[in-house]
C-alpha cells in the first residue's frame, strides 16, 4: 500500500528505548517501525524523533474566560510544544465542566479552533454527584475535585464526606479521581506580600495531610485516584506505601517543580509573581526530592498544569496575584535542561510526558511510538540552547517564569497524525478509551 510519508532519524524513540529507524506514516497512523536505511521524505539526521506529549493537565479557560486563554492560542502553543495532545481542565471556564450539558458548551467552543487533539475531564463538585455517571458515558476521561479553594466560587471544594461519596460513586463506574490535594486547615492568609509569607501560608504539610486523605478513601473504595501537580517531597513516603501495597494511587508533578526553586523568585522584581502557583514552587532540597521520585517510579507523569490568566491579574504581590504558571510551550525544553543534567536520557522524558499521561488517562492511540498509534511525532533538536523570549510564545499572554532563561532542547516540527500541526486548526475531540 502506498505510504503517505517515512521520517527517520538515527535517535527515535521508541517503547524499548532509543535507537535508528524509520517510522512509516499510512493514513494518519504509524503502519510500521522499519530500518534507518529505509528511503525517507524526512531525514533528520542526529535530531531526535519523539511521541507527541501527552499534556494532561491544561486550564484553557474557554468559555467564559477566553480573554485569559483559548483553544486557539493554546492548542498553537502546544503544537510549538510538541504537544499533540492535551486535557482541558474544567474550570476556569464559565460554565465549569460539571454536567453534560456544559461539556457540550465545552466541545461546541473547541470545535473547529484546535491545533491538537483535545479531550476534556469533568469537575466534582458539592451537588452534582448525580452527574459524574453521565459525563462518563458522554467520554470525559476522569473528574477533578479540590480539597480547598479553587480560586474560583463556581468550582468549590468537596467536603470529606462529599469526598467519600463521590469517589465511591466514580469507583462504581472505574473513573478516575484527580485531586487538588491541599488540607483547608493546614492553609493560613499570607502573612505580607513577598514570597516567603506566600510559600509559609502552603506548607508541605497542608499537601501531605491531603495526599493521606486521598489514600484512605482509594483503600476504602478502591477508586482509581491521581494526585495532581505534588509539589511537597514529604507526600513520597506516603504514596510509596499506598503503591507498595497495590493501591491504584499516581501522581504526577510539573516542570517548575522540577526546575525552579523558591530562591529564583526575586520579590518585588518586575515579573515576579509569574511564578506564583497553588501548590507552592519550594526549596532546591524538595526539588532534588521530587527527582528521586520521579526516578523511582512514585511520581509518574510531568505535565505543566499551564494555567494562564491576563496580566493584570498577575499583577501586584503575592498575596493578591493569580496563582498558575504558564509554561505549556516551554515544558519539553524546560524539563529536558534539567533532566539530561541529572544523568536522565530521552526515553525517561518520553515515559514520563508522554507515555505515561497517555496510561493514565487511557487516551486512544496516544503516548509512543507504535504500529497502530496516532503518527504524533516531534522532531526534537536535543543540544540546541536556545534564550526564552516571551514574544515568540503562542498562548495568549506571553507572561512565564521562564522569561530569559536560557534552554536546552528546541521542538522543529510537530506531526499530528501524520501532517505538520501548527498552522491550521486540525485536532480533533477526544473521548476515553470505551471499557475503561
Amino acid at each position: 500500500m502506498p505510504r503517505d510519508l517515512v521520517i527517520r532519524s538515527r535517535r527515535t524513540v521508541l517503547p524499548d528505548g532509543e535507537r535508528p529507524a524509520a517510522v512509516v506514516v499510512r493514513a494518519g497512523r504509524i503502519a510500521a517501525i522499519e530500518p534507518h536505511g529505509t528511503p525517507s521524505d524526512v531525514d533528520l539526521g542526529d535530531t531526535a524523533l519523539l511521541p507527541g506529549l501527552v499534556d494532561t493537565h491544561v486550564h484553557i479557560n474557554e468559555p467564559g474566560r477566553t480573554e485569559w486563554e483559548g483553544f486557539a492560542t493554546a492548542t498553537r502553543a502546544a503544537a510549538a510544544g510538541g504537544v499533540t495532545t492535551l486535557i482541558d481542565m474544567p474550570l476556569n471556564s464559565l460554565p465549569p465542566t460539571t454536567g453534560p450539558a456544559a461539556l457540550a458548551v465545552k466541545r461546541a467552543a473547541a470545535d473547529g479552533a484546535c491545533h491538537v487533539d483535545v479531550g476534556f475531564w469533568g469537575g466534582a463538585v458539592p451537588g452534582n454527584l448525580a452527574e459524574l455517571r453521565p459525563l462518563h458515558e458522554r467520554g470525559v476521561f476522569g473528574f477533578k475535585c479540590f480539597t480547598a479553594d479553587s480560586g474560583v466560587p463556581e468550582f468549590p471544594p468537596l467536603s470529606p464526606d462529599e469526598m467519600r461519596d463521590a469517589f465511591a460513586e466514580i469507583a462504581s463506574f472505574g473513573g478516575l479521581v484527580i485531586v487538588h490535594a491541599e488540607d483547608p486547615g493546614s492553609l493560613t492568609a499570607p502573612a505580607g506580600g513577598h514570597y516567603a509569607a506566600f510559600l509559609a501560608s502552603r506548607p508541605p504539610s497542608a499537601e501531605r495531610r491531603a495526599v493521606e486523605r486521598v489514600v484512605r478513601l482509594a483503600e476504602e473504595t478502591g477508586v482509581r485516584a491521581h494526585i495532581l501537580h505534588l509539589s511537597a517531597a514529604d507526600c513520597l513516603a506516603p504514596l510509596a506505601r499506598a503503591q507498595a501495597a497495590g493501591l491504584p494511587v499516581t501522581a504526577e508533578t510539573c516542570p517548575h517543580y522540577l526546575t525552579l526553586t523558591a530562591g529564583d523568585v526575586e520579590d518585588g522584581a518586575p515579573g515576579g509573581t509569574a511564578f506564583k502557583c497553588c501548590p507552592p514552587i519550594r526549596d532546591p532540597g524538595n526539588r532534588d526530592e521530587l527527582w528521586r521520585g520521579l526516578a523511582d517510579g512514585v511520581i509518574s507523569c510531568v505535565v505543566t498544569d499551564h494555567s494562564p490568566c491576563t496580566p493584570e491579574l498577575k499583577r501586584g504581590d503575592f498575596a493578591s496575584a493569580w496563582g498558575g504558571v504558564s509554561s505549556l510551550q516551554l515544558g519539553l525544553p524546560a524539563v529536558w535542561t534539567a533532566a539530561r543534567a541529572r544523568g536522565h536520557d530521552l526515553a525517561d522524558v518520553v515515559r514520563w510526558m508522554s507515555a505515561a499521561p497517555a496510561a493514565l488517562a487511557r487516551v486512544p492511540g496516544k503516548g509512543a511510538i507504535e504500529v497502530g498509534r496516532d503518527a504524533d511525532l516531534v522532531a526534537f533538536d536535543p543540544d540546541a540552547a536556545f534564550t526564552v523570549d516571551p514574544a515568540a510564545l503562542h498562548h495568549r499572554h506571553p507572561v512565564t517564569p521562564y522569561a530569559g532563561r536560557v534552554l536546552t532542547g528546541a521542538v522543529r516540527t510537530t506531526w499530528l497524525r501524520g501532517a505538520p500541526a501548527g498552522d491550521v486548526p486540525s485536532g480533533r475531540p477526544l473521548n476515553r478509551s470505551e471499557g475503561s
